[in-house]
Formats: structure tokens, C-alpha cells, sequence
């Protein structure tokens, strides 16, 4: 995780998120959906080296690394880059791997460039995403391939009316406490593409992540019907309006030569 004045860091909560997130369904086909458009990605063809900006346990940066790719891995969180070194070992990966306790001002300070930067679920927790999107772009060489994945305002507004949540829809989505795993700034797609595009990014490819997942009605269809689910969403994710529905929103862009 990246950090600005009140960015999150999630220290206290690393071991909620593993158990919670990412051993979920909801977890996995996050993960096997981001693997699914990574593997078309032109520029990991051939092993490069890949910048995971927030990358948090690591479970895509050490993918990335078990394909050949060399891997930084940064987060702010000292347990859950313990919990990705220790996969790292595990899986014999830590010559591909290196991981740093650095955030996103941090890295740009470096004046280093990477072919390949990953920046998966981190804008919504920092104060300042539009800022963020500049110093993705110069941590890119030219030429290079952002991957940018972000929490859509617009499905959590469409979920919770479908959950019946009327009231929490008309506040505007706010909470009057905090829920620790829920994301402090869910993010206008269009405001986000408008971003990219005005620092100058091409847009390459648009998919929905967890299109339907999160709006199934019998919750246990999520674990049972896994596999038709998964196909189901790598089907459709990225045709329209299903892409749009997506929890997460995956963008590839690439900064012109």
C-alpha cells in the first residue's frame, strides 16, 4: 500500500485480509481473472522486470515471478510483505523477488523505471488517486504497460440497492463507522479514465472484475458453482454493461514512446 497523509496501512489487519479476501472466492477469481489478462499482456511476452506498487501478500507478483519475470514487490506494510517473503521461500522465488517497505513518493524519489508497473487495488485507499496516477507514470519507462486496478464506485452503489440498502445509497455510500476491509474511496471510473488520459495513457484494455459474483443471490453458488461462475466472468467481463458492473475495474494502459 502506498501512503499520503491518510493513506491506509494495513499492519493490524494483514492476517483479517488473508482469511477474509484473498482464501475467498471472491479472492481467487479476482486473482485468476488479473492472471487471465496479464497472460495476453504484450509486454510480460518475454521476461521483463515488474514494479507491484501496494502489493500487499504478493500472491500476483509471485505468479509473475514464477513465470521468469524479475519482481519488485513494495508495500507500507511490514506483515504483509513478512507474509509474501515467506511465500516467496516457500516457492523458491526469492531470487526473482525483491521486496521493499517503500511507498508510492518513495519510489519516484528513486528516479527508477520499470516496463511493467502493477498498481492493484490501492487508489481507493489513498487520499490523493489523482495524484497517484502521475507518479504511476513516472515510475513507467516509454513504451511501458500500466496494469491499474480500482474499486468502482458505481458497482458498490449497484450492489447495495440490489441488497436493499436504501438508506446507506441515499447517504451516499456513508458510513457512520468505518468497516475496516471496506475501501475509503471507491472511485468514479470515469473520473480515473479522465486521469490517465489527461497525464496521457493509452487505454489497451478494459475488464470488469467480479461482474457477477458479488450480486448472486444464493451466496453458496460462490464456493458450489465456482468453475461455471469463473468462466461465466471470463466470458463476460469484458462486454458491456456487464464490464461496468465489475467490483474492480482493470484498466492496461501504455505510456507512448
Amino acid at each position: 500500500m502506498t501512503k499520503n497523509k491518510s493513506d491506509r496501512n494495513f499492519d493490524s489487519i494483514a492476517a483479517k485480509f488473508q482469511q477474509n479476501i484473498y482464501q475467498t472466492s471472491k479472492g481467487r477469481l479476482r486473482q485468476l481473472v488479473l492472471q487471465r489478462d496479464l497472460s495476453e499482456c504484450a509486454a510480460l511476452a518475454q521476461p521483463t522486470r515488474v514494479l507491484d506498487v501496494g502489493a500487499g501478500q504478493g500472491q500476483l507478483a509471485l505468479w509473475l515471478a514464477s513465470l521468469g519475470h524479475q519482481v519488485l514487490l513494495t508495500d507500507l506494510s511490514s506483515e504483509m510483505l513478512a507474509m509474501a517473503e515467506q511465500q516467496a521461500k516457500e516457492q523458491g522465488l526469492l531470487p526473482q523477488i525483491n521486496i521493499q517497505h517503500i511507498g508510492l513518493a518513495e519510489l519516484v524519489s528513486q528516479n527508477n523505471q520499470y516496463p511493467v508497473v502493477l498498481c492493484h487495488a490501492v487508489l481507493e485507499w489513498l487520499a490523493d488517486a489523482e495524484q497517484a496516477i502521475t507518479q504511476l507514470w513516472q515510475l513507467l519507462t516509454p513504451g511501458g504497460t500500466l496494469s491499474l486496478m480500482f474499486y468502482n464506485v458505481d458497482a458498490k452503489r449497484f450492489s447495495n440497492i440490489v441488497y436493499g440498502n436504501f438508506n446507506y445509497v441515499l447517504r451516499d455510500l456513508a458510513y457512520k463507522k468505518k468497516v475496516s476491509l471496506s475501501p475509503q474511496h471507491p472511485l468514479n471510473p470515469l473520473d480515473v479514465l479522465g486521469w490517465c488520459q489527461t497525464q496521457g495513457f493509452e487505454l489497451l484494455s478494459k475488464t470488469g472484475v467480479r461482474c457477477f459474483h458479488d450480486y448472486l443471490r444464493d451466496r453458496s453458488e460462490q464456493e458450489t458453482e465456482f468453475d461455471k461462475l469463473l468462466e461465466v466472468e471470463l466470458r463476460y467481463n469484458r462486454v458491456e454493461p456487464y464490464a461496468s458492473l465489475g467490483r474492480y475495474q482493470h484498466l492496461l494502459l501504455k505510456k507512448p514512446l
